[in-house]
């Protein structure tokens, strides 16, 4: 039976506790040893929100922590053992059981020196904020709140249990630590903190490219992102790690004649997650690409903008320029390959729509839109409504209708055709056979051909899709050069190569 842990006069909030950690409490008290539940899952109880990954604090040394919990774990490990740190598996639980620590760093190093200590108070005010200072001591569940963090919590302010300076200077990484919080707990960082980041932003360059990307997904993808990313970039730490969004804040002119591209991109990010689905839907959230792609979808406009005749500024290609931005600010960043391309396409898209309301598409040019996005297409719909952002209310109902239309175009076309992966009416073996052609580059042609004509006309019958094909046939320069023989001009005209195969299904 699990128990409930109900804090002192002033605290009102309760909780209960999972047997096994009320068991292994009782463990560590029978063998003699303080533990304590500590950290961001103890924060969590008074936040309502449940955590399987579960982090203790303990009096133990890690060989004496090993020598309890062996005999109860599911499966242990001891790959944290230099750091302090034993982990383990029970009854679905992750759990880390760290030593008590006192840590001193290198300034110039991202690495802790560790040393353990003897003082559960000591070991809390190493930690990151105040929030995050709070432990539940077991198996007796005394709360142990020396620096304030339930009165945070409860005030939704970040605070540091300690100088916020000092904090930053031993884990750079915090100060993006404090920007992913203000995403995911909606806290307001306290004016030190504050102040701590941004005469300090210079320190997380130190940091590695992969916790900074960790840290940066885990913002993107909290409850209030665009409260996250304004304060990275408010304190200067965007411009260590991700310059490209501080420079979206485009110089204002005096005569104001263009939209502020940072908020808009910022509202772009929220109405993009808003629009997420379930764990059912099309495009379950949290949803990193969408997220990111909103976020970086207008990056090329600092280095595409032109004022032109007239007073009108123009972005030309900054979709395309964006897309190559992004690629290259991700991969700096260690991202992988499928995930840096999925957002740089999206990126390279998200004005492929804009003037079908004005002209309306032809069958083909919806076919384009769809087999162009493939995957992304859900993604794709998200992210085009969430770009308007304008004022004007004709305007938004205007696009909103058209885009309707496109999507209702697409749901009728896909009920025809399957179009996530529209390929030629003929196969690389059937153009070869009918030309009487080896694999060449004239076949990757032919292929070609075929599929802008399927692109144009939608599905052809066999019969049609062969004279089509015998049809451009005799207007190559290869099919003439055949006719004139051994001797003519051209003759060896169909080298007999393997070279970069086109007429592969999937050229």
């Amino acid at each position: 039976m699990a128990n409930e842990f109900q804090g002192g006069p002033a605290d009102s909030v309760g909780f209960e506790l999972d047997p096994v950690i009320l068991e292994l409490g009782q463990l560590f008290q029978d063998a003699g040893h303080e533990l304590s539940l500590v950290g961001g899952p103890v924060r969590d109880l008074f936040l309502g929100r449940e955590s399987l990954d579960l982090d203790f604090t303990t009096d133990a040394t890690p060989d004496r922590t090993v020598a309890v919990i062996k005999p109860w774990a599911d499966t242990y490990w001891e790959i944290g053992k230099a750091f302090g740190t034993i982990g383990l598996r029970k009854a679905g639980f992750q759990i880390e059981i760290t030593t008590y620590r006192a840590e001193s760093y290198d300034p110039e190093s991202r690495k802790p020196a560790v040393a353990f200590g003897t003082s559960l108070k000591d070991d809390l005010f190493r930690r990151d904020f105040t929030i995050n200072a709070m432990a539940l001591r077991l198996p007796g569940l005394q709360l142990v709140d020396p620096f304030g963090g339930l009165k945070d919590l409860r005030a939704g302010i970040l605070a540091t249990p300690g100088r916020a300076e000092d904090s930053f200077s031993d884990d750079p990484l915090r100060m993006m630590r404090a920007a992913r919080f203000a995403s995911q707990l909606d806290v307001r960082v306290s004016a030190d903190v504050l102040a701590a980041m941004t005469d300090m932003a210079e320190r997380i360059t130190i940091i590695s490219a992969e916790r900074v990307r960790d840290e940066l997904v885990k913002l993107i993808n909290g409850a209030r992102p665009r409260v996250g990313v304004d304060l990275l970039v408010e304190t200067g730490l965007a411009d260590r790690m991700l310059p490209e969004v501080s420079a979206l804040r485009l110089e204002a002119d005096e005569h104001h004649r263009h939209k502020d591209v940072y908020q808009h991109s910022l509202q772009v990010l929220e109405q993009a997650a808003a629009l997420e689905t379930g764990d059912d839907g099309a495009v379950p959230g949290p949803d990193f690409v969408l997220r990111f792609a909103a976020l970086l979808h207008d990056i090329g406009k600092p280095s595409t903008r032109r004022f032109e005749n007239g007073g009108a500024v123009s972005f030309r290609h900054h979709d395309v320029v964006g897309a190559k931005l992004a690629a290259k600010r991700m991969k700096t960043l260690r991202f992988d390959n499928d995930t840096i391309k999925a957002v740089a396409r999206l990126v390279e898209l998200h004005m492929r729509f804009y003037g079908y309301g004005d002209a309306g598409w032809t069958d083909s040019a919806v076919r384009r839109y769809v087999t162009d996005a493939g995957p992304l297409l859900e993604r794709l719909h998200r992210l085009t409504r969430s770009d308007v952002t304008t004022r004007n209310r004709r305007k938004a109902e205007r696009l909103a209708f058209a885009y309707d239309d496109l999507e209702s175009r697409v749901t009728e076309l896909q009920e025809r055709e399957v179009l996530d992966s529209v390929r030629p009416d003929l196969d690389g073996q059937r153009i070869m056979e009918l030309l009487g052609l080896k694999p060449s580059p004239v076949v990757g042609r032919a292929y070609k051909h075929l599929l802008e004509l399927r692109m144009e006309h939608g599905p052809l019958d066999p019969e049609r899709a062969e004279a089509e094909l015998l049809a451009w046939w005799a207007d190559q320069p290869e099919s003439r050069a055949e006719e004139a023989g051994p001797h003519g001009d051209g003759a060896d005209a169909r080298p007999d190569t393997d070279d970069a195969d086109p007429s592969r299904e999937d050229s």
